[in-house]
Formats: structure tokens, sequence, C-alpha cells
């Protein structure tokens, strides 16, 4: 059977990257899903400030669609964080993840599910790995080392 090239351009939309099945690009999707509770965050500093957040260096508690979240701190550091994100990158790239200078948001997007991508920034803002300034996510030279 000889298809046209309509037919061939009609079945290429349908098909799923086949990178975004490999293991550390879910993994990294799960611990994405995995790293906020529900609820806002109960920490003592938090308890104590009554939710009041002024003057944290990382935000603690996030408004996910009208739900409120928290960051899970035991397993979100920088590091944390950085060592999923590499896997990811790697897999689904095929090259490492340079681990200073700006971070390609947009480019990390195309492997995270796309109903966690408001999950994405605020992770990686709030565990420390990138820095906003000036509109790029510069990561940080601390926490990638």
């Amino acid at each position: 059977m000889i298809l046209s090239s309509e037919a061939t351009m009609t079945g290429d939309l349908f098909e799923v990257d086949k990178r975004l099945s490999l293991k550390p690009v879910v993994d990294f999707n799960t611990y994405l899903r995995a790293a906020f509770g529900d609820g806002r965050c109960s920490c003592g500093r938090c308890v104590a400030s009554q939710g009041d957040e002024t003057g944290y260096e990382h935000q603690h508690s996030f408004d996910f669609d009208g739900q409120a979240s928290h960051r899970r701190f035991a397993n979100t550091a920088g590091s944390d964080v950085l060592l999923a994100l590499k896997k990811a990158w790697l897999s689904y790239t095929k090259v490492e993840l340079e681990t200073s200078g700006n971070l390609a948001l947009d480019s990390v997007k195309e492997f995270v599910e796309p109903q966690l991508h408001k999950r994405l920034l605020p992770l990686l803002l709030a565990s420390g790995l990138v820095k906003d300034i000036d509109g790029d996510l510069q990561i940080q030279a601390q926490v990638a080392a």
C-alpha cells in the first residue's frame, strides 16, 4: 500500500514522541507531581508568622488552580531537583544539561506533562536551583556543584 504525502503527514500528527515514555522522563514528571503537598505550609516558621512569607528567600506555599499547596522540603532541595532534571534532560535530549548559565525553560517543558507546567517554575525557583535575573532563569552554581 502506498501512502500519499498527505496521509503520511496526517499520520505524523498523531505519533507520540517515544522519548516521553523514557524512565527518567516519566520519573521527573512523577517527581514534579509529588513535589507539592496539599494545603498551606505548616512548618514552624510559617505557623509562627501565620502564613506571612514576607522576607522568605524562597516561597513555601503556592496556589495551583485555586488549590493551596506547599513544597515538600524533604525531597525538593535544589540538589534533588537538579539530579532529577539532569537525568530527564539527558534521556530526552541525549546531551548533558549545562549546570551554569541560563536554563531553557521551554526546552524543559517539552518533556514535562502539560498539566504540570504550572508547577515547574515554582519548584525550580523555590528549591533555589534557579534564580530569575531580569527574566532569565540562571542555574545557581552552589546548587549545581
